[in-house]
């Protein structure tokens, strides 16, 4: 027994040194002619390789360089460059046939660019196209190479996606890693990829890709599953930390795409502030990658209660994009607009917070998101204004009236046309119902720093005060400025519009200067006579 243990001990310590010997012996690079050529022929691009070895216990060969060339019209460095190239390999075959069986390819540390022309192809649009033979492949040694690889991964690369259409900075992806399975040119097959994004966040891809086109590997078939978390934006027109998740198809230059984007701490106006709650939007988008253009057919936003909707068209123009969309939204409750306010670049009164009551505005987006113009109508239903009298802030026309003061401010319907531009806001045709002060119309601006400049006329009922005392009772309109800033408004009645009107309704065929005199005997106090 033991002598047979000694028997099996000693073939297997020369099986091993056999092969030991035999890889000790065996000259890798005497495949590189055939590979690269391979390589080539299969990519359509010429590929150079470094020093080949053996690696033995991994079961492959490993180059130390590995370098794919551009298309010529892009560029005339490298498509890829690559630290170094793991085949893996069948050893069996290798060692005792000299026959090159590839079963995986693993890219180590690969620096990859792609580059899109302004007429929309990308240079890696003609990979996979035969190239014509060359010096290097006709003269490759006869030894028999198979290529059907069941594995391919790229490790630790680093990724530079740039367009001479745009105009805009390269985006450059690190640690990028991508894994393909069973592939085969001529059917689809899995692939997964993940990688680190320019502004901190992390990218998973995984689906499935091919067919590869004959003619144009951009336009490829690709369906895929789309995870992004802890994105950073900060681009014209928002700001905030996003996550998406989404389903989506590439066929030829058209993309179809549907999901769920989150974003949290976001603002879109830069005199803004980030919001207190997160927002979601559900979408369905359209694009042409030919034309950087695309439909958004669904856009729906959440935050908490509220709903409302977003659709239209969109195109990509260097860093932003124009936009010509419109947004919806009824019966949204009015907590969770002011919610919304500060990243909107809207403020309200110092101290004061918007409490109950529903809100609805209809708008059109319209041109660059940096410059984006908006215009439409809003409205407000049975909302209070708390931490704010309106009452007391017009004391001074509280005084020619005689209008109540209270504590908070309820509104009971306000509306109006606006239009926000970056050079400041304009409301048109303003409505406030306030019950314990009147209605209130007019029209004004605010300037991109909350400057207010209203021109408005409030319709009150005369109580007492100075307008009691001219003679004016019931009802009657007391013209007035809003002035200051959107969080310390101030309330001055324009004397002279007063003035005006009353002079006016004295008038009705009167003398204006006994008209006048009657104003100031009333003003003073001073009884008219009988």
């Amino acid at each position: 027994m033991k002598r047979f243990a000694r028997l099996v001990g000693f073939l297997i310590a020369a099986l091993v040194l056999l092969v030991a010997g035999g890889a000790f012996f065996f000259d890798a690079n005497q495949f590189r002619p055939l590979l690269e050529a391979e390589l080539t022929k299969t990519l359509g691009r010429q590929v150079k390789l470094g020093d080949l070895k053996l690696a033995l216990l991994s079961g492959g060969v490993t180059a130390s360089d590995l370098s794919v060339a551009d298309h010529p019209s892009f560029s005339q460095r490298a498509f890829l460059r690559a630290k170094s190239l793991h085949i893996g390999v069948e050893l069996r075959p290798l060692l005792l046939s000299r026959q090159l069986n590839v079963t995986a390819l693993t890219v180590e540390q690969p620096d990859i660019v792609l580059m899109q022309a302004a007429s929309g192809e990308w240079n890696f649009s003609s990979t996979g196209v035969k190239a014509p033979a060359t010096k290097e492949t006709a003269s490759a040694p006869a030894n028999r190479i198979d290529l059907s690889v069941k594995l391919i991964q790229i490790t630790g690369g680093r990724l530079t996606v740039s367009s001479a259409k745009t105009g805009t900075k390269p985006e450059i992806f690190e640690h990028v890693n991508v894994e393909v399975k069973d592939f085969s040119a001529g059917s689809s097959f899995p692939f997964s990829l993940s990688t680190k994004l320019a502004g901190g966040g992390e990218a998973t891809i995984h689906g499935t890709v091919g067919p590869i086109n004959a003619t144009d590997a951009a336009r490829t078939p690709v369906e895929a599953t789309i995870g992004i978390k802890q994105l950073e934006l900060k681009g014209p027109g928002f700001t905030g930390v996003i996550a998406i998740d989404a389903d989506g198809s590439i066929r030829g230059q058209k993309v179809q795409a549907k999901g769920r984007i989150k974003a949290e701490r976001w603002k879109v106006a830069t005199n803004g502030s980030p919001a207190s709650k997160p927002v979601e939007f559900d979408f369905t988008i359209d694009h042409d990658m030919q034309r950087r253009a695309g439909v958004l057919s669904r856009g729906e936003i959440h935050s908490g209660k509220l709903q409302a909707e977003l659709s239209g068209s969109y195109s990509l123009h260097g860093e932003s994009a124009i936009v010509n969309m419109k947004f919806a939204g009824s019966n949204m409750p009015v907590p969770e607009i002011e919610a919304m306010l500060p990243a909107l670049g809207i403020v309200l009164p110092s101290g004061a917070s918007l409490q109950g009551g529903t809100a609805a505005a209809h708008l059109t987006l319209e041109g660059p998101t940096g410059q984006m113009v908006t215009a439409g109508t809003v409205s407000l239903n049975q909302t209070r204004l708390a931490g704010f009298d309106l009452g007391s802030k017009m004391k001074t026309i509280a005084s020619l009236t005689g209008i109540k003061v209270a504590p908070d401010t309820e509104i009971e319907v306000f509306s109006a046309d606006v239009r926000r531009a970056p050079s400041g806001t304009t409301a048109d045709a303003i409505s406030l119902i306030v019950p314990s002060v009147g209605e209130l119309t007019g029209a004004g601006t605010i300037s991109p720093v909350h400057d207010l400049d209203f021109k408005m006329t409030a319709k009150l009922h005369t109580s007492g005060g100075v307008m009691a005392a001219l003679g004016q009772k019931g009802d009657t309109t007391v013209p007035f400025f809003i002035r200051g800033t959107g969080t310390a408004p101030s309330f001055v009645p324009d004397v002279k519009g007063i003035a005006s009107e009353k002079v006016n309704s004295l008038l009705k065929g009167e003398d204006p200067a006994k008209a006048a005199k009657g104003l100031l005997d009333g003003f003073f106090g001073k009884k008219k006579p009988n």
